[in-house]
């Protein structure tokens, strides 16, 4: 029996891929174009995790001298052996990633690109013949490689080090800067932007602009930060955002990519669930899926075919722009409840976007920040825009679930605020008001979103209403509250032990169509007594037990009690 492929998850060097047997989706056809395309210098921008990095290694193993073709055997650009011949191991290469510049000041910021400057030196430098530079290059290499290097030593290195490769090679140099906007965005949260800003530019056009030793750049990045505060005066660069055709389908995977991976690891019976929760992305006239997502999925299924399906994407990196998005509900100026619903529920809002900002406007107004929600990946294009308005969507199951979340966890905040709403509602819980109970709830849901969405599973929708629950409850510190717990024959939505008063309190939960509230109320409650949800309170001596049905559906809720 072959022993199937391992699943790269995090391994984002192209070599590694290629020797030690892990899957790799073909994306060397991005070679072809980007030659053909041509541009003295190119910037790519994509969200996190839709396989920038391992383009870029992709890019250097093909060009650099030195080149492996065996890496290359049964890929797209092997097949096109003029275009191979010519290009293929004939570059020096230099290739850095800023996404490690992540300082809390300026002068540490500094410390960590000469770091990396030093690193790609020395990589340089090893694979050289020293013996054929003269004198005045090897020092030049020692300045590039010396951990003391001044800052206007840091703003021309790029540039020195090409010019020292060409004269060592006599071939023009190719360079490769990943994740270029990193330094930028931490130097914004940490309040040094402008220093951070004139560095990146200095070095940029030193490298680019003025650098006959130049073949060709690529960049990538998450966001197109505005030319006048990078890229000033560089005439030359090419573009290349998600709105644009060119290139849409290398980063990121295709859903014919996606069902080639669950076939091959046996999975084709979670093709809809992946394609719900990771696909929905738009780049150019291209529909993709996240690729960390479908990878981490496919690993962990393979091991436990029953997990469900996770938000992989929310871990990687910190969600500030969703907190600013939806905290924009409590500000006149910002996102109205309506267009949030809008949203969540599967529906569009039409903006207005900016595709050139700087990071120090990116909270400045709602405006922007739908900007860069769409640039990001959080939201994404529906149909074709007019102008620069496009129809803005939350793209899958996973950035609902992050939002949705958010907004929960706003609306526990909003709920301590307003103890004496809840003081009632946990009143009425405890002395069986089933009446006062839905008259609040009622009043509740008014005051949040509601999951209509008609796509989305019962279970999903019964999900939110029970998060409006438990952020109520929160506002008892002295009860406790689980819930999703083991009760009896199956697991019970929410379970309540009131020590002081002894009571135990079962809910459970159920979404209903307009019209079937009451039969949902009687479904619930028939599910709490079937499954026997209060076994654990009896066994613990608990003589008064209440069992709960609430059924919502918008913002109409239905609640009855019964107590055994």
């Amino acid at each position: 029996m072959t022993e199937l492929l391992k699943l790269p998850v995090g391994i984002e060097n192209f070599e590694e891929i290629r020797r030690d047997n892990f899957y790799y989706v073909d994306k060397t056809k991005l070679i072809e174009q980007l030659l053909s395309q041509w541009g003295k210098a190119n910037l790519f921008t994509r969200p996190r995790r839709f396989g920038k990095s391992l383009n870029m290694s992709m890019l250097r193993s093909f060009f650099e001298i030195g080149a492996d073709p065996e890496l290359f055997r049964g890929l797209y650009i092997s097949q096109k052996s003029a275009l191979c011949e010519k290009y293929m191991g004939q570059f020096p290469v230099i290739s850095i990633s800023l996404k490690g510049v992540n300082a809390s000041d300026f002068s540490g910021a500094c410390s960590s690109l000469v770091k990396i400057m030093n690193a790609e030196t020395r990589r340089a430098f090893i694979s050289l013949d020293s013996q054929k530079l003269s004198d005045v290059d090897k020092k030049l290499f020692e300045e590039l490689m010396d951990r003391g290097m001044t800052q206007d030593t840091l703003v021309y290195s790029l540039k020195e080090l090409s010019e020292l490769l060409e004269r060592s090679y006599g071939r023009k140099v190719i360079v490769l800067i990943d994740e270029y906007d990193v330094p930028l965005a931490k130097a914004n949260e940490n309040g040094y932007y402008d220093e951070m800003a004139l560095l990146i530019r200095n070095l940029f056009e030193n490298v680019l602009k003025t650098n006959d030793s130049l073949k060709f750049a690529v960049l990538t990045g998450c966001l197109r930060v505005a030319k006048e505060s990078i890229f000033t005066g560089l005439n030359n660069f090419k573009i290349f955002p998600i709105t644009k055709v060119a290139f849409d389908e290398y980063f990121g995977f295709t859903d014919d990519e996606v069902r080639d991976m669950l076939h091959y690891y046996e999975l084709d019976s979670d093709y809809e669930t992946v394609k719900n929760w990771y696909d929905g992305y738009r780049f150019g006239k291209a529909d993709v899926y996240c690729p960390w997502d479908v990878i981490n999925y496919c690993s962990d299924h393979i091991e436990d075919p029953y997990l469900p399906p996770q938000n992989y994407w929310l871990n990687t990196s910190g969600n500030e722009m969703i907190y600013h998005f939806i905290d924009g509900l409590e500000d006149q100026t910002g996102v109205t409840k309506e267009e949030l619903e809008l949203l969540v529920n599967g529906g569009s809002v039409q903006k207005n976007i900016n595709q050139e900002l700087t990071y120090k406007e990116l909270y400045s107004s709602m405006d922007n920040l739908w900007s860069t929600l769409f640039m990001t990946g959080y939201l994404t294009q529906r149909g074709e825009p007019v102008g620069n308005r496009y129809d803005l969507a939350i793209p899958n199951q996973e950035i609902r679930n992050i939002i949705t979340e958010h907004i929960l966890q706003m609306f526990q905040k909003n709920v301590k605020n307003d103890g004496t709403m809840a003081d009632s509602f946990c009143s009425a819980l405890e002395a069986g008001n089933a009446e006062q109970v839905e008259t609040l709830f009622t009043e509740y849901m008014r005051q949040t979103i509601s999951i209509r969405d008609t796509f989305a599973q019962c279970s999903r929708k019964e999900n939110f209403y029970q998060g409006i629950l438990l952020g109520i409850l929160s506002y008892k510190s002295d009860w406790i509250v689980r819930s999703d717990r083991e009760s009896g024959d199956g697991f019970s939505d929410i379970t309540i032990r009131i020590s002081n008063s002894g009571t135990g309190i079962v809910i459970e939960v159920k979404y209903a169509e307009a019209g079937h509230e009451e039969e949902m109320v009687q479904k619930a409650l028939r599910q709490i007594q079937d499954k026997d949800y209060g076994y654990e309170f009896r066994q613990e001596g608990i003589r008064r037990i209440l069992y709960y049905g609430i059924a919502c559906n918008k913002k109409v809720c239905r609640a009855e009690v019964l107590e055994v």
